[in-house]
């Protein structure tokens, strides 16, 4: 007895109608623009957590209601931050709102860059790969160590006495 299956392909038809304007509709997803024309990031590195909105501008740039340069008085800082868009060729086309908690100035701007990184990659899937050569999607998931007990610090050791 050989049995046969007869399979049948499950063709889901969806009806497609062209936009109105006439123009071919765009491949690919859509971004999710919140209300206002915002896009958001969420970047965390240390202690320090940055919440990034960005929306197509003029290029400001502020950091908890402050500019860029009276917020990071380190030049290294300053340069950190924006090389997102400089990486993917937005420098001054987007207006970059910063909230940020927690952590120092170095750890502070490392959560800055990864949330205008994933701000940005939200805004255009296309800028992923740019992004993730430059290594700005990658969470910099190193912490501080704590100190044990019985110990100065984290790895030093109280002195050893043999006599």
């Amino acid at each position: 007895m050989s049995d046969q299956v007869t399979g049948t392909a499950d063709a889901t038809i969806t009806s497609q109608t062209p936009p109105a304007d006439g123009s071919q509709a765009e491949a690919g997803p859509k971004p999710h623009v919140l209300p206002g024309g915002y896009l958001w990031g969420t970047g965390r590195r240390k202690s320090a957590v940055a919440r990034v909105r960005i929306r197509p501008g003029q290029g400001a740039f502020l950091i908890n209601k402050r500019e860029i340069d009276d917020y990071f008085r380190e030049d290294r800082d300053r340069k950190a931050v924006v090389a997102p868009l400089e990486a993917t060729g937005n420098m001054g086309k987007f207006d970059v709102w910063v909230s940020i908690q927690g952590g120092g100035f170095t750890g502070q701007a490392g959560a800055i860059v990864l949330g205008v990184a994933r701000a940005l990659r939200a805004y255009d899937v296309a800028y992923e790969a740019t992004l993730r050569d430059g290594g700005y999607l990658t969470r910099d998931s190193r912490e501080k160590e704590r100190k044990k007990y019985g110990q100065r610090g984290a790895r030093r050791r109280f002195q050893f006495s043999k006599r």
